[in-house]
């Protein structure tokens, strides 16, 4: 089995090569990290002046992050409503982020696939599984929440455990929620013809450059430095690893594998002939795809939060959570013999309120971005935008999301930040525990509290 080194989809595709930065400079605007957020922002800047010179400085490869690692689910699901029902904003705002993330997320396929880039789409949509009754309580509670937001049956509905196994059969499924609005994707191809794009564009890419410190008008790489009047700061996950920056943003761990590839006939047992992304229903939920060459990729989060804001030793996962994630394609499919060819790990970044932002400080040139909590794909794309419009002073109607906003309150300091995060996942893991022995219907207590602890 290939643990850790950047990840399955980084195996299947060529790698993607810059060069560090050699010496120090100017730019107009210089962009620090390179995975979705910040090459989206490049490239919107571009698009809205192509007299600008960008730089894109990234501390590895390009995608090390959760753009080359992460589940392939180019979606428009909802980010951040939490902020957003929270008072701050109008239903009509609202709507038009879901409306925006819809046509994103379909853009970004079309835009690929008229350029002759293949980056492994296919519309398959999202199924939401529930596998007990308190599962199927929460589902039909969601699917509520969709019809008030004016959701109709032709973007999500809820259906019986029949009728789910005649999209995929899984064991103890009791019921499901189901959408188009999800094409699989391969992640690494899509980082790659965004690169592409950016290359082609004349923006400036560094890979290997670590930025050591960021101040108005300078980033700091080790000796080298580069002053720009504008700044974007699109480090998600690892901006804790910034200075001054430890507690902005919460790096949670998500794990995943990829199994062996299987044959026609467990496909055709299976019926997972459509390219549908697939998720749990539980506290500690799981998400996966079946890839274009025939394995299962399943994702979840292991061991979620490391102390003091750590990271993965470059995607490498532990034996215990490979055996869990394997677990769990087992106990979906009981009779499928699955075991992982491939094993790895990184980090999304979460916001104290668990919801995206985009700030732009005018005062110092520096915009911030991020907070997807795991929903990137489509929405660093949005964000990016909005970001590259609120930077060049635009008055366009995308400058006034619920997104853009001052950035969320800190996470607390250490040991809370360790005890939080990881008390909460054994407290999610207990009420998993008791809701799947129990016929209820409703939600465990253990969790209920747990939500309220965590802000959600």
């Amino acid at each position: 089995m290939i643990n850790g080194d950047f990840g399955f989809w980084a195996h299947q595709n060529p790698s993607i090569r810059a060069t560090p930065l050699a010496a120090s400079g100017t730019a107009d605007v210089v962009i620090v990290g390179g995975g979705y957020s910040g090459l989206w922002t490049a490239l919107a800047l571009h698009t809205f002046d192509p007299s600008l010179d960008i730089v894109v400085l990234e501390a590895e490869q390009f995608g090390f992050g959760a753009s080359g690692r992460n589940g392939g689910w180019l979606s428009s699901k909802p980010v951040g409503m939490r902020q957003v029902l929270s008072g701050s904003s109008s239903r009509e705002q609202v709507l038009d982020v879901e409306d925006r993330l819809h046509d994103t997320m379909q853009a970004i396929a079309d835009g690929f696939t008229a350029d002759g880039v293949d980056i492994g789409a296919a519309h398959g949509g999202w199924i939401q599984v529930a596998r007990n009754a308190s599962e199927l309580t929460r589902l039909r509670a969601s699917l509520a929440g969709h019809r008030a937001w004016g959701l109709d049956e032709s973007r999500v509905r809820l259906v019986d455990a029949t009728e789910l196994r005649a999209n995929i059969d899984i064991h103890d499924a009791v019921g499901a929620l189901m959408s188009p609005d999800c094409i699989r994707v391969d992640p690494f191809r899509l980082l790659a013809g965004i690169v592409a794009r950016a290359r082609a564009a004349g923006i400036r890419l560094h890979d290997h450059s670590r930025v050591t410190d960021i101040t108005p008008g300078v980033v700091q790489v080790g000796a080298l430095e580069v002053r720009a009047p504008r700044i974007v700061l699109a480090t998600e996950g690892y901006s804790s690893a910034l200075k001054g920056r430890k507690r902005e943003m919460l790096p949670l761990n998500s794990a995943m594998i990829a199994t062996r590839r299987l044959t026609e006939a467990e496909w055709d047992r299976i019926g997972w002939a459509s390219a549908a992304g697939i998720s749990g229903s539980a506290h500690t939920y799981f998400y996966g795809q079946r890839t274009p060459d025939g394995r299962i990729v399943l994702g979840g989060r292991g061991k979620p939060y490391r102390f003091a804001s750590g990271f993965d030793e470059r995607g490498a996962v532990d034996d215990r959570t490979i055996a869990a994630l394997e677990a769990i394609v087992s106990d979906l499919f009981p009779w499928l013999d699955a075991h992982a060819e491939y094993a790895w790990c990184g980090v999304l970044g979460v916001t104290r309120d668990w919801s995206p932002f985009v700030d732009w400080d005018h005062s110092t040139g520096i915009l911030e971005l991020g907070g997807y909590a795991g929903q990137g794909v489509t929405a660093a794309k949005l964000a990016a935008d909005a970001g590259a419009a609120l930077m060049l002073g635009r008055n366009d109607s995308i400058t006034r999301i619920p997104w853009v906003r001052p950035k969320p309150r800190k996470w607390e300091p250490e040991p809370l930040r360790w005890i939080g995060a990881n008390g909460l996942y054994r407290a999610y893991s207990a009420a998993d525990w008791v809701e799947q022995r129990s016929s209820t219907g409703r939600t465990s207590a253990i969790a209920k509290a747990a939500d309220i602890i965590a802000g959600r």
